[in-house]
């Protein structure tokens, strides 16, 4: 697919085999994992079988998009939509190198990858799961208009649910 979102400052576009290296180092930072769930990808190949294995695009036409900065090409992050077949809900979800954290990437990013959502795919409503303790990114999702709707467990980890509906985007 060739979904390609873009904003001001941003070009999000699929997952490219480009992007090993990218991966591997940003999951490799500790903090950057602290609250996901995920720990580090054991070597490159990893790297590589999540973007050969990711079918998110093909099944839903949606999937966590490539987030490249315009000025100079570099590679900042992830940043996308995700079905998730055991919930049955569409959650946006965004990782960034740590050097770009506070620059207002991942809420520029979610901001046009839930209009998107809304737009394109039509979506009713969008949900977003933040570790309990990750106040920076329940900022960002609050920043998008996302709601606080209950603490929950998720991925065997305290958590916070948040979701906004398609008319609550627009008004």
């Amino acid at each position: 697919m060739k979904l390609i979102l873009e904003t001001e400052r941003l070009l999000l576009r699929p997952f490219a085999l480009t992007d090993c290296n990218d991966l591997f180092q940003m999951n490799a930072d500790p903090l950057v994992v602290q609250y996901t769930g995920d720990g580090p990808f054991k070597n490159l190949e990893d790297a590589r079988n999540l973007i050969l294995n990711d079918n998110q695009y093909q099944k839903y036409k949606m999937g966590r998009l490539s987030v490249i900065r315009k000025s100079d090409g570099n590679f900042l992050g992830w940043c996308g939509l995700k079905y998730h077949t055991s919930e049955h809900i569409v959650d946006i979800g965004y990782r960034f190198y740590r050097q770009y954290w506070g620059f207002g990437y991942a809420t520029e990013a979610a901001l046009t990858c839930i209009k998107d959502g809304f737009e394109r795919l039509q979506l009713e409503a969008i949900y977003g799961h933040v570790h309990i303790n990750n106040t920076a990114s329940e900022k960002v999702l609050e920043k998008c208009g996302l709601k606080f709707i209950k603490n929950i467990t998720y991925d065997q980890t305290p958590a916070k649910l948040y979701a906004i509906y398609r008319e609550e985007f627009y008004t």
